[in-house]
């Protein structure tokens, strides 16, 4: 009884100093400067969303937060070193659905597990894309364009800036929820891809607001319809697909911030307060408004059920469009 009594006493004592240690890392984080690795070149959506955010942490916490851009790989060379980092809270990944939720439906070995191998620490937006059309195509809403397609099987195309990006899946999934035979032609990014698009080499294409939107106001392009399951503040006045007749219909291309899995809790939530509160910030606010972003912030946990959920929706529409990279 004595013998068992000491081990428990023995088990508690080790954990309440366990807790007391993890605390005192957490009230002392940050004591040297924080690096968030972005997979992606400087000057994209992820780039400008880690400095915004960097630079609110560096305030509120004392210490430089910096973005470190690794591209390539299709998002894995940067998301392998992030993955493989210390977990200490001093390494950030800047994700998104591009990284966390379409690359592992893409790639049948990682060197890394999207879900295993990071903690979540916050979802911080999305930016819906909008679905625009040549303005020379006889159409101003989702239903005609459905009928036309319809009317008119394989002789609709539509752009995408590439292949197995969310501008691609999306037309992938609205193939999928609307029956229309629309042929895919792939571009080595959204400038060229706009560039026929507003020439009439082809029809139509789901790209970023901040790119699509100049044209619309310009008269150059017809928005028809924005495709996550409410309107934008940036275009109040298109519907959404769902709204314009594909039930459930929802492509909300997000960002978030991750750490390496075994990253300790209180460094997490330490993390996860700072973000969310940098979001609420008005000149946050406006820089990702720019960027067509509506900023979120979410707890740890529900930000690791996005990334679940999404992982297992775009995994069906990569599968459904059989969708291969080389």
């Amino acid at each position: 009884m004595k013998t068992k009594m000491h081990f428990f006493g023995m088990a508690t004592a080790i954990a309440l100093f366990c807790g007391f240690q993890g605390t005192a890392v957490a009230q002392n984080f940050p004591e040297k400067p924080v690096r968030i690795i972005v997979p992606f070149p400087s000057g994209g959506a992820y780039d400008v969303l880690a400095r915004a955010i960097g630079q609110k942490l560096s305030e509120s916490m004392g210490q430089q937060v910096l973005a470190d851009n690794r591209p390539g790989g299709n998002t894995i060379i940067g998301t392998e070193l992030a993955a493989k980092s210390a977990p200490d809270g001093y390494t950030l990944l800047m994700v998104g659905v591009q990284s966390f939720a379409i690359v592992p439906s893409l790639f049948k070995k990682l060197p890394y597990d999207t879900v295993k191998d990071f903690a979540p620490i916050s979802f911080v937006g999305y930016s819906p894309l909008i679905l625009v059309v040549y303005a020379g195509l006889p159409v101003k809403s989702v239903k005609e364009l459905i009928d036309l397609a319809k009317s008119k099987p394989g002789k609709l195309n539509f752009a995408s800036s590439g292949i197995g990006g969310s501008t691609h899946l999306a037309g992938e999934l609205f193939k999928s929820m609307t029956g229309v035979d629309i042929v895919h032609v792939s571009y080595k990014g959204s400038t060229p891809a706009l560039t026929d698009l507003l020439g009439g080499q082809v029809d139509l294409m789901f790209d970023s607001m901040v790119s699509a939107l100049p044209h619309v106001k310009s008269g150059k392009l017809r928005a028809l319809a924005i495709t996550s399951d409410k309107r934008s503040s940036a275009a109040p006045d298109v519907p959404t697909v769902a709204e314009a007749g594909v039930p459930g219909f929802k492509v909300d291309p997000w960002f978030g911030v991750v750490a390496p899995a075994g990253t300790p809790k209180e460094i997490v939530t330490k993390l996860n307060i700072a973000i969310n509160k940098s979001l609420q910030l008005q000149d946050v606010k406006n820089q990702l408004y720019r960027l067509g972003v509506e900023p979120v912030g979410t707890t740890p946990d529900e930000f690791a059920l996005k990334i679940k959920s999404e992982i297992e929706k775009w995994s069906k529409v990569v599968k459904e469009a059989n969708v291969k990279v080389d």
